[in-house]
């Protein structure tokens, strides 16, 4: 839209379904590319993409011409389908219902970015939910115990 300006950063966490431990090695960094498409398709710029077997960061530059929700949606269902027909878990592949998202300023990207791209090293001192309650905590998000992602079955 025509005289609509807009400088916003979101950094997106989410997991697969009962947060199972379901994205292998051999194949994240092409999920990454795969979903980082998805951003890109949807005319947003993917600043950042890591994460662990049971979860996924992704920090992007968000035009405000879609909706959080409807991005979400289409990275979700279009990721999914492409690990199921290219069979890369034993079983259907889902991811769980929901998601958290964190804004940050641009003063704060290079630190965001540098987080996301250690996730590895990050993950072997904290495990996800404690990691996932820290950010809720640090951004004032109240949130309902039950409705925090599932643990792992």
């Amino acid at each position: 839209m025509a005289n609509t300006y807009s400088q916003v950063n979101l950094h997106f966490v989410f997991s697969p379904k009962h947060r199972n431990a379901l994205i292998h090695p051999d194949w994240e960094i092409n999920l990454y590319k795969y979903i980082t498409g998805i951003v890109q398709k949807n005319n947003h710029k993917m600043l950042s993409i890591n994460g662990m077997p049971d979860h996924i960061h992704i920090f992007i530059g968000f035009q405000t011409t879609q909706s959080m929700a409807d991005l979400m949606q289409d990275v979700k269902a279009d990721s999914s389908q492409w690990i199921n027909q290219n069979n890369l878990t034993k079983t259907k592949f889902e991811w769980q219902k929901g998601y958290g998202v964190f804004s940050y300023s641009r003063s704060q990207v290079p630190q965001v970015i540098n987080y996301i791209q250690n996730q590895k090293t990050h993950h072997k001192s904290t495990n996800f939910s404690d990691e996932y309650r820290s950010f809720l905590e640090k951004f004032q998000v109240e949130y309902d115990e039950k409705y925090i992602f599932h643990l792992p079955q």
